[in-house]
């Protein structure tokens, strides 16, 4: 069983097409996990195992892999690099110890690379970087360095450097001599053990009362400076060539953080936050990051890592705040598709278990002695929506059931039915997201589906006092149905809830009080489905002042459609108007950006709200603007800012729609009623 001083736990978060699977693949094959280097074109990399990956060419799920060197078991997970996919990477922080972020050096510094490497600092994890693709024609690694301390901070420091043929890498801790175009050697290594020893105060002041500081020391340094964050080292790799990838595990096996060393993980139980002491010995505690399903079998895998205690075939575990016990049954290790076997998983390792239908991710797992819930990462908001509807008649079920398991596998895909519009509705973080979302039902479930845009969930509402009458009468040989309603309706404050308020102020018996619930149950009719588009009305005060019965004929049937004809007529004179959500959006974008951005809000009849700057020449936008007008900007930002834009909205409040988009909303839903009723 391995000590927990012996555990490296490392996630690779970067850009896509950073080169974080080869890195990986460079990895396994270096310590002799794989006995030839995979690369992506030949589609048989070990962390891109999904037929899905293959055909695209790139990561879309995290997979998990393990080696071993210099003693030590390194645990790595490699995940998405593409914005689309970024739940598996951000749910994959809170399960290691230490995050190595992938830059290209060809493509620098791009938007999920920032995204990311703030999710690490925002987790409280130990940082390093790691340029890849160093021999690329047009890597610029002087100049790279410069933007990586610009954007990220000065603490970023080379802990290696490309020999000038950029065929091997100078070892800049234990060298000060060598040739590198990037860097004097000796100006890396001063630089590096200065950050390194800001960690620790008596060594600091060893240093500048002008001692030599032993290599010993150093060494033990190095992983509080890392926890600390007094330094974020820059390792150089070409991972096609197996450039810097030997030099690369020995960083991590003689200095990244074991989970002995790092700061203990927190459950949030209320007010407080209890710390998890890291042994092997004491009462499990683990957190479920990720879900995957085989795409052969359907067959569920849940993998979480160990903070604390040992986890057996037999053990008595329970999820969250369930009060029953599910026993695991097998101990699993799994490399990209494959799945071992072991005894026991214990404090510090990354362990999966199979067929554990009611685990979900962030979930705590315990042996009934923890309570509360981990920290998991601020996730960005599925923005991207598509209607759905099932290709071939009685599918609804199964699209049901088969969405289930496609949300327990990705945090960021959401389903919904909007009860508004009674659509089915798939959210994403992209258009490529629910691309591939939709492909995986058809090859998991053989289930097709229509696609469109989401219906605009407009409203209806009145700007003037009116007044309405209705009289229902109905004879058909044997005993009638009457019911006679006079009402008032006026505009209510705009937002108020409940969305209509009515007052009964029917004196002397004209309509008797049982007929009461019969008519506002017809008014509550229209106040769903709407008078000029189909849409809800809200912000309505309704007075119910009159009206006639009859002692044999009136019904509560009949009341109820003359409550609801009374207050058609009224709302038809109230000039009725309809709304529109106006949503906060916040838009993350370059610098450069920010007038073509600004003046295309501005024509989407949007209004900017403020401006905030990042570091790394990055501004946030902060707008409101309606979500009409945005529904399909996921792909319009991509396009203005060459992918470098992100967004998040929110909903803010209903305004009254213009009146030349109000002409246009309530002729389509006149022209669908009519093909309806054809």
């Amino acid at each position: 069983m391995a000590n927990i001083d012996d555990f490296r736990n490392i996630v690779l978060l970067g850009h896509g097409s950073a080169g974080k699977t080869s890195l990986a693949e460079a990895i396994l094959h270096k310590t002799g996990k794989t006995n030839r280097l995979g690369t992506i074109e030949e589609k048989n990399t070990v962390a891109d195992f999904d037929e899905e990956e293959k055909e695209r060419g790139h990561s879309i799920h995290s997979a998990l892999l393990h080696t071993t060197h210099n003693s030590k078991t390194i645990n790595l997970i490699d995940t998405p690099g593409y914005p689309d996919f970024a739940g598996a990477a951000l749910t994959s922080i809170p399960a290691v110890d230490c995050c190595a972020v992938v830059i290209s050096a060809s493509a620098g510094i791009e938007m999920n690379t920032r995204r990311l490497f703030q999710a690490a600092i925002d987790a409280g994890k130990s940082r390093l970087i790691i340029v890849n693709k160093i021999d690329a024609e047009t890597a610029d690694l002087p100049e790279l360095i410069k933007n990586i301390q610009l954007t990220f901070g000065t603490q970023c420091r080379c802990a290696n450097l490309p020999t000038e043929d950029k065929s091997a890498v100078i070892d800049c801790i234990k060298n000060t001599s060598g040739k590198s175009q990037v860097l004097d050697v000796a100006q890396a290594h001063t630089e590096l053990i200065e950050s390194a020893i800001e960690a620790d105060d008596a060594l600091m002041e060893a240093y500048l009362g002008g001692e030599q500081i032993p290599q010993e020391k150093i060494t033990s340094v190095f992983a509080k400076a890392l926890i600390e964050g007094t330094i974020v080292p820059i390792l150089f790799t070409n991972a096609r060539k197996e450039v810097g990838v030997a030099e690369l595990l020995n960083f991590i096996t003689d200095y990244a953080p074991s989970p002995a060393q790092v700061k203990p993980a927190k459950l949030i139980a209320g007010e407080n936050k209890v710390e998890i002491k890291p042994d092997p010995a004491g009462h499990l505690t683990g957190l479920v990051f990720r879900i995957g399903l085989d795409p052969r079998t359907n067959m569920k895998y849940s993998s979480m890592r160990i903070f604390s205690g040992t986890l057996k075939s037999d053990t008595a575990m329970f999820r969250s705040a369930d009060k029953k016990a599910i026993r695991p049954g097998h101990v699993l290790k799994t490399q990209g598709a494959e799945i071992g076997e072991i005894n026991a998983g214990v404090a510090g390792d990354i362990v999966t278990l199979a067929k554990i239908e009611e685990l979900r991710i962030g979930d705590l797992i315990h042996d009934g002695k923890a309570a509360g819930t981990f920290e998991m990462p601020k996730l960005p908001s599925p923005m991207f929506s598509l209607a759905l509807e099932p290709a071939s008649k009685g599918d609804e079920q199964k699209i049901g059931s088969a969405m289930e398991k496609l949300t327990e596998e990705d945090v960021c895909f959401k389903v919904s039915r909007d009860r508004q519009t009674r659509e089915l509705i798939i959210s994403g973080l992209g258009d490529l997201h629910l691309r591939i979302m939709l492909s995986k039902m058809v090859k998991r479930f053989k289930l097709a589906v229509n696609t469109k845009p989401p219906k605009i969930p407009y409203r209806e509402t009145i700007t003037a006092k009116a007044d309405g009458h209705y009289r229902h009468k109905k004879q058909t040989g044997g005993a009638g149905q009457f019911g006679e309603v006079y009402l008032r309706v006026e505009p209510a404050p705009r937002g108020s809830e409940p969305p209509m308020q009515y007052s009964w102020d029917v004196f002397g018996g004209s309509i008797p009080g049982q007929y009461e619930a019969p008519i506002v149950k017809g008014i509550q009719e229209v106040m769903e489905n709407g008078v000029v588009a189909g849409f809800p009305l809200q912000d309505v005060k309704v007075s119910i002042y009159d009206g006639k019965h009859h002692p044999v004929d009136s019904k509560e049937v009949a009341f109820r459609a003359a409550g609801k004809g009374a207050f058609i007529d009224a709302i038809e004179k109230a000039r009725p108007c309809l709304l529109e959500p106006i949503v906060n959006i916040e838009i993350t974008i370059p610098a450069e950006y920010v007038g073509d951005i600004a003046g295309d809000l501005s024509g989407k009849r949007g209004r900017v709200q403020g401006q905030d700057m990042l570091p790394g020449n990055m501004m946030v936008i902060k707008a409101q603007v309606p979500l009409a007008e945005i529904a399909n900007y996921d792909s319009q930002l991509k396009s203005v800012t060459g992918g470098q834009g992100s967004y998040s909205m929110t909903l803010s409040h209903y305004e009254v729609v213009p009146p030349n988009v109000q002409q246009m909303v309530i002729a389509q839903y006149a022209k669908q009623k009519q093909t309806a009723e054809e």
